[in-house]
C-alpha cells in the first residue's frame, strides 16, 4: 500500500519537475514565422540614386543574411510564400569626425532604403518601412575606403531586413 502511495506521488513530483523543460523544448530561436511561410524572393532592389552597383550588392547581401539564417529558402517570384521588395532612396556622407585642425577625418556613409515584405499566401503586408544605416570611412584612405564604408552600411541594413522578417517582435 505505502509502495503504491509513493509511486503515485513520486511520478506526480517528476511529472511537475519536467514540466518546464518540456515547455523549453517547443520555443525557437528562429523567431515567429507563420508555419505556411517557407520560402523568400527577393527581386532586385529599385535604385534612386546616382551609385551605380548598389542594388545588385544589397540584394546580394539580402540573398547571403536569408541564406545564412536558413529560416525561409530563397525562391523565385512565382513560387514564393514571402516576396521582400524594396527601393534605395538615398545614399549620403556627412562628416563624423574632425581633427584639430578641423580638418574631416571620418566621414559616416548613409544608406536609406524603402522595403515591403509581402505575405504571398494570405496576400497581406507582412511589415513595411523606411531602413537607415551607415558606415564610416577615412577620407584620405581613398575611395576604395568609401566603398567599404558603403559595404558595412549594407551589411547593417541587411541585418536589420533580416531580424524584421524572420522576428516578428
Amino acid at each position: 500500500m505505502m509502495t503504491e502511495y509513493l509511486k503515485k506521488y513520486f511520478s506526480i513530483f517528476i511529472l511537475m519537475l519536467s514540466l518546464p523543460f518540456l515547455h523549453c523544448g517547443i520555443y525557437s530561436f528562429k523567431g515567429s514565422l507563420a508555419p505556411h511561410l517557407h520560402t523568400i524572393a527577393i527581386p532586385l532592389f529599385e535604385n534612386r540614386t546616382a551609385e551605380f552597383g548598389v542594388p545588385e550588392e544589397l540584394t546580394d547581401a539580402i540573398i547571403e543574411k536569408f541564406t545564412q539564417d536558413n529560416s525561409l529558402k530563397i525562391a523565385d517570384r512565382s513560387n514564393a510564400d514571402v516576396v521582400l521588395e524594396g527601393t534605395i532612396i538615398r545614399i549620403n556622407d556627412r562628416a563624423g569626425a574632425y581633427n584639430s585642425q578641423e580638418r574631416v577625418q571620418d566621414l559616416k556613409i548613409y544608406i536609406t532604403i524603402s522595403v515591403k515584405c509581402m505575405d504571398q499566401v494570405k496576400r497581406q503586408v507582412l511589415w513595411e518601412g523606411r531602413l537607415t544605416q551607415w558606415g564610416s570611412y577615412d577620407p584620405s584612405e581613398g575611395p576604395d575606403a568609401r566603398l567599404d564604408g558603403l559595404n558595412d552600411a549594407i551589411d547593417k541594413v541587411s541585418e536589420e531586413i533580416l531580424n524584421r522578417t524572420v522576428s516578428g517582435w
